[in-house]
């Protein structure tokens, strides 16, 4: 008998370049790429919660009311299931009233979007439709140079 088996041996075979052969370019070209969509994503999240929402309006005031109703039912609450849920929605509603009150700076956003969205809108072969799709206004189409 030989000591070559038809077993497989456990190891696989490796697939694509050898570790450590990424040349500095190629790192770079990852990074960049990388920021380009935080950014565009950050855009699009800010025109995402810009976006009018259905029913009441959610105002400062209203959260706050909110917060100190429920400071007083914890205060009260005996039931530790319920002091949980009565916790959680106390850190929800206080996420909420931050994010309120602290103005996104669309301009700054839009610029730098403007920065990259054609280079990424090239590299992922986007077409303008999907960009009005979600919200992003014509006229920044056209500053980024992707409607003419």
């Amino acid at each position: 008998m030989s000591d070559q088996t038809s077993e497989p041996s456990g190891e696989k075979p490796r697939i694509g370049l050898p570790p450590g052969t990424m040349t500095e370019s190629h790192r770079l070209a990852l990074k960049v790429g990388r920021e380009r969509g935080q950014i565009v994503r950050r855009y699009l999240q800010a025109i995402e919660s810009a976006k009018p929402r259905r029913g009441r309006p959610i105002t400062p005031e209203g959260l706050r009311k909110s917060i100190e109703k429920i400071d007083a039912d914890l205060a009260t609450e005996k039931d530790p299931l319920r002091k949980l849920d009565l916790v959680q929605s106390k850190i929800k509603k206080q996420k909420d009233l931050e994010e309120l009150e602290s103005p996104i700076d669309m301009v700054a956003l839009e610029n730098e979007f403007i920065g990259v969205a054609k280079d990424y809108n090239d590299s992922k072969e986007l077409s303008p439709e999907a960009w009005l799709e979600l919200g992003v206004p014509r006229e920044v189409l056209r500053r980024a140079g992707i409607l003419n």
